[in-house]
C-alpha cells in the first residue's frame, strides 16, 4: 500500500501549488462571468431598437472614422516645423545699406528692406488700403476667415474663375515666412495650421506689422518702407492715398504690377484698390475721385552712378564680419565702408577711357583695378568695363597668371637669404630639366646686379635664385606677404605662372609699402541696426599693425629695387615723379594678361588688362597700357596729399622739384620693357617699326667686324671682370668647358664671358612653349 505524500516532501509542495493555481483560475473566471452578466443586465436598460439604433450606429461610426481621418490629416498636412528657435527669421535675407565714411548712402545689397518704422507711424492710408485689399475682416477672425473663404468660393464659382482669394492676411504671412508659393491643397492646409499657431503667439498688430515689413513688393523691395523709398523716394510715413493704393496693389502680383515696369497697369490696379477701400468704408467718394485725378508718380531708377563693383565685394565682406563676430539676428543693416567715392568714380572713368582708346588697336576688351591703403582698407574696386553688361568682378574673382609681377616675391626671398640689391649676377642661359627660359631676343645682359635684373625683368636671374634658395622659400615669402591663392610648385612658378586674382596680388604688395607689415583687405568700418544701434565697429586692435613679417631693412632694399623699375626699368610710364614709389610690370604667356602693381606711402594699387575669353592681346605688356593707367589713377588718389617716403626711398627735394613741373608726355618704351613669363616670346610694347629702328641703330654701331686682337682683349677683360665681380650662386652659376662656348653674335663677342655661352649646335627644332616642356 502506497504512502500519502508528506507535507514536507517536494511532491507535497507541488500538489499544494497546483491546487492554489486551479482555485485562483476558477475564482477569476467565475468573477468575470458574474461581472459580465451584471454589465449585460445594466445595458439592457439602454438597448435601442428601430430608427434610434440606426442613428446611434451612424454617429458611432462617424466618430470612429473621424478620429482616424484626423490622425491621417495630421500626418499628411502638419508642416515640418518645430516652432523653436528664431522662427520669425527663418530663411530671411540681409538688407544692407552702404555708406561712405561720411555717412552718405552709396548703394544697397541683399534685399531692400527697412523694418524700423513703427506701425503707428505708417500712413493710415497704407494700412486701410492693405486691409481693404487683402483682408477686410482681419481684426475679426481667428487666423482663418471662414466667412471670407466661403464667400470667395461662391464668387469664384459664379465667375467660373478665380476672382477672389480665400486666404486671410495671417495665412498669407504664414506662406511668406514659412512656405513656398506652390499652389497645392497641402500648402493650403499648412497655411491653416500655421495661421492658428501664429495667432496664438502674436497680437493682431504684430501680425500686421510683420506682413507689411516682409511682403515682396517688386523691384527687389521687401516691405512697404523699402518699396515706398524705391518707387516714390519717400518714407511710408508720408504716403498719400494714390501712392498707398498703388503699393497695396502690389501684394497680389508684385512683378506684374510693379510701376517701374508697367506704370499704366500699376495705376489700373491702384484704381481697383481705391474702389475696394470705398466699398469697405475707408474712404469717401470725393477722396476716390481726387486720387484718380492725381495718380501716383514714380521716380526714375538708375544704377549708372552706383559703385557696384565695390558694393558686391563689400557685401561679401559684411557677411564675413557678421559670421566672425556672431552678429546673427539682425537683418536690416547699415554699413559704413572704406570707399573713396571720388577715387572710385575716377578709376572707373580712367579704365573706360583707356579701353575706348586702346581696345580696338590692341585687341583688349576688359580691365580691372584695385586701390587699397597700406592697412588693407579698400578704397576703390573696378571690376570691368560695364557693370550692367557683366557683373563678373575681374578684380576680385578672376584668376589669371601674374607674369613678372610675381618676381618681387622671388627677390624678397633672396634678400631674406642674404643677397643684396648690388650683388653681381650673370644673366645667361639656365635650365631646369627640359625647361630653358630665355629673354625676348635670345640675348643676355651678362654681368648685372640684382636691382638691374628686376628693373629690366630678366628671366634667368629669378630662375637662378630659385635654384639657389629653393622654391619653398619663395612660396613661403609670398604667403607671408599676404598672398592667399594657391601657388604652383613647379619651376616656372618663379616667372608668374600661378593664377591669382588682382585683389590677392595687390594685397601681397602691401608689406612693401608699409615697411614689412601685411594686411587683410577690408571694406567694413561699422555696422548698425536700422534704428542706429551699433553692432560692430572696427576697433583699435584691428587697426593696429600686425606682426612685422619682413625686416624693415630688407623691405628698404627691395624698395630701392622696385623704385628702379619705375625710374629706369620696365615701369617708366608709371613714374609719378612727385612721390617715392615702387612697382612692377607683368605680362604672361602670349599677351593674355598685362599687369602693373605699384605703391606709394599712401596707397597700393593694381591694374590688369586682358580679355574674358583668354584670347591674346596685340603685344600689350605691363608697361604699355597698365602702367600709364596706374599713373592716372594714382595721380587722382594722391591729389591733395603730402607725399611721404617709403622704407629705403625717402621723400626729398628731388620729388618736390619734380612736382613743380611734371612731364606731359612719356617717351617710347625701350626694348627691355618687354617683360615675359616662363620663356614665352613677348613682343615689343612700342610699335614694331620703332623697335626695328632701335635695333638697327644698335647693330649699325658694330657693322665693321672687330679684329681678332680686339676680340681676344674683350674676352680677357670680361673674364677678369666676371671672376672679380660676379656673385657666385652655389647651384646656378656653373661654368661650361671653354670648348662648348660659341660666340655667334657681335654683342656676345664684345661682352664675352658666360653670357655668350650657347649650347652646341644642333638641328634646328620648332620652338617649344612653356607648357610643351616636361619637368
Amino acid at each position: 500500500m502506497s504512502k500519502v505524500p508528506s507535507h514536507q516532501s517536494v511532491s507535497g509542495k507541488l500538489w499544494r501549488a497546483d491546487g492554489a493555481v486551479s482555485a485562483a483560475v476558477f475564482e477569476t473566471w467565475d468573477f468575470l462571468k458574474r461581472r459580465h452578466s451584471a454589465y449585460a443586465t445594466f445595458l439592457e436598460r439602454f438597448r435601442l431598437r428601430g430608427v434610434r439604433r440606426v442613428f446611434v450606429d451612424l454617429l458611432d461610426d462617424a466618430v470612429t472614422f473621424g478620429v482616424i481621418a484626423s490622425f491621417v490629416l495630421l500626418a499628411y498636412a502638419l508642416p515640418p516645423f518645430s516652432g523653436t528657435g528664431d522662427v520669425w527669421n527663418r530663411g530671411r535675407e540681409y538688407a544692407v545699406t552702404f555708406t561712405d565714411a561720411q555717412g552718405e548712402i552709396i548703394g544697397r545689397r541683399g534685399i531692400r528692406q527697412d523694418d524700423a518704422i513703427p506701425l503707428a507711424d505708417i500712413s493710415p492710408y497704407m494700412i486701410k488700403a492693405v486691409l481693404a485689399t487683402e483682408d477686410a475682416r482681419f481684426f475679426e477672425h481667428f487666423g482663418v476667415d471662414v466667412i471670407g473663404t466661403f464667400r470667395a468660393i461662391v464668387q469664384n464659382a459664379r465667375a467660373n474663375d478665380v476672382v477672389q482669394g480665400g486666404s486671410s492676411l495671417t495665412q498669407q504671412m504664414a506662406k511668406n515666412l514659412f512656405l513656398s508659393p506652390e499652389r497645392t491643397i497641402r500648402r493650403k492646409v499648412h497655411e491653416a495650421f500655421l495661421s492658428l499657431w501664429i495667432e496664438a503667439r502674436l497680437t493682431k498688430e504684430e501680425i500686421l506689422k510683420l506682413y507689411l515689413d516682409r511682403s515682396y513688393l517688386g523691384g527687389g523691395a521687401y516691405g512697404i518702407e523699402a518699396a515706398s523709398q524705391f518707387y516714390f523716394g519717400k518714407s511710408a510715413r508720408d504716403l498719400k492715398l494714390p501712392e498707398a493704393a498703388m503699393l497695396a496693389g502690389l501684394f497680389k502680383a508684385p512683378t506684374r504690377f510693379a510701376p517701374h515696369n508697367n506704370l499704366a497697369l500699376a495705376r489700373a490696379r491702384a484704381n481697383t484698390v481705391l474702389y475696394r477701400m470705398l466699398d469697405s468704408g475707408f474712404i469717401t467718394q470725393g477722396e476716390l475721385l481726387e486720387a484718380r485725378r492725381e495718380p501716383a508718380a514714380v521716380i526714375a531708377q538708375s544704377i549708372a552712378d552706383s559703385p557696384n563693383w565695390f558694393l558686391d565685394w563689400a557685401y561679401r565682406d559684411t557677411l564675413r564680419v557678421i559670421d566672425e563676430k556672431g552678429l546673427a539676428g539682425d537683418f536690416v543693416l547699415e554699413v559704413q565702408t572704406t570707399i573713396n567715392l571720388p577715387l572710385q568714380t575716377a578709376a572707373q572713368n580712367i579704365i573706360n577711357e583707356e579701353l575706348a582708346l586702346n581696345g580696338e588697336p590692341y585687341h583688349v576688351s576688359q580691365a580691372a583695378a584695385v586701390v587699397m591703403a597700406p592697412d588693407g582698407a579698400v578704397k576703390a574696386i573696378v571690376g570691368g568695363k560695364d557693370y550692367e553688361a557683366s557683373q563678373f568682378n575681374r578684380a576680385t574673382d578672376a584668376l589669371r597668371q601674374s607674369g613678372s609681377s610675381f618676381k618681387p616675391f622671388v627677390y624678397m626671398a633672396a634678400l631674406l637669404k642674404g643677397y643684396s640689391p648690388e650683388d653681381k649676377v650673370v644673366d645667361g642661359p639656365v635650365s631646369v630639366g627640359n625647361w630653358s627660359p630665355k629673354n625676348y631676343s635670345n640675348k643676355y645682359k651678362g654681368h648685372t646686379t640684382l636691382s638691374d635684373a628686376l628693373a629690366h625683368s630678366y628671366n634667368s636671374i629669378p630662375v637662378k635664385l630659385m635654384i639657389d634658395i629653393g622654391r619653398s622659400a619663395i612660396i613661403e615669402t609670398a604667403h607671408m606677404a599676404g598672398i592667399k591663392g594657391e601657388l604652383e610648385t613647379w619651376a616656372p612658378m618663379v616667372l608668374g605662372t600661378s593664377a591669382l586674382s588682382l585683389m590677392d596680388l595687390t594685397t601681397g604688395y602691401i608689406p612693401f609699402a608699409s615697411g614689412g607689415f601685411p594686411a587683410e583687405p577690408y571694406a567694413v568700418l561699422e555696422i548698425r541696426r536700422s534704428n542706429g544701434d551699433i553692432l560692430y565697429q572696427r576697433d583699435e586692435q584691428e587697426r593696429m599693425p600686425p606682426r612685422r613679417v619682413f625686416p624693415e631693412e630688407k623691405v628698404a632694399e627691395l624698395n630701392t629695387m622696385m623704385s628702379a623699375v619705375v625710374k629706369s626699368g620696365t615701369g617708366r610710364r608709371a613714374d609719378l615723379s612727385f612721390a617715392p614709389q615702387g612697382g612692377k610690370t607683368g605680362t604672361n604667356q602670349g599677351y593674355r594678361d598685362a599687369w602693373y602693381i605699384g605703391y606709394t606711402g599712401h596707397y597700393v594699387t593694381g591694374v590688369w588688362y586682358g580679355n574674358d575669353d583668354f584670347t591674346p592681346m596685340k603685344e600689350v605688356t605691363g608697361g604699355l597700357i597698365p602702367a600709364p593707367t596706374w599713373k592716372r589713377i594714382m595721380a587722382e588718389a594722391e591729389r591733395g596729399l603730402q607725399p611721404i617716403g617709403l622704407a629705403g626711398v625717402p621723400y626729398d627735394e628731388t620729388y618736390a622739384a619734380a612736382a613743380a613741373e611734371l612731364p606731359a608726355v612719356q617717351g617710347p618704351l625701350a626694348s627691355d620693357e618687354r617683360d615675359q613669363a616662363a620663356g614665352a616670346a613677348i613682343a615689343a610694347a612700342a610699335p614694331e617699326e620703332d623697335v626695328n629702328s632701335v635695333l638697327t641703330g644698335m647693330f649699325d654701331l658694330f657693322e665693321a667686324a672687330p679684329s681678332a686682337a680686339a676680340i681676344a682683349a674683350a674676352k680677357a677683360s670680361a673674364s677678369k671682370t666676371a671672376s672679380q665681380e660676379a656673385l657666385v650662386l652655389p647651384k646656378a652659376n656653373v661654368d661650361q668647358p671653354e670648348n662648348s662656348r660659341r660666340k655667334n653674335r657681335i654683342l656676345e663677342q664684345i661682352f664675352g664671358g658666360d653670357e655668350g655661352r650657347d649650347q652646341p649646335k644642333r638641328k634646328k627644332k620648332k620652338k617649344k612653349t612653356l607648357f610643351d616642356s616636361i619637368f
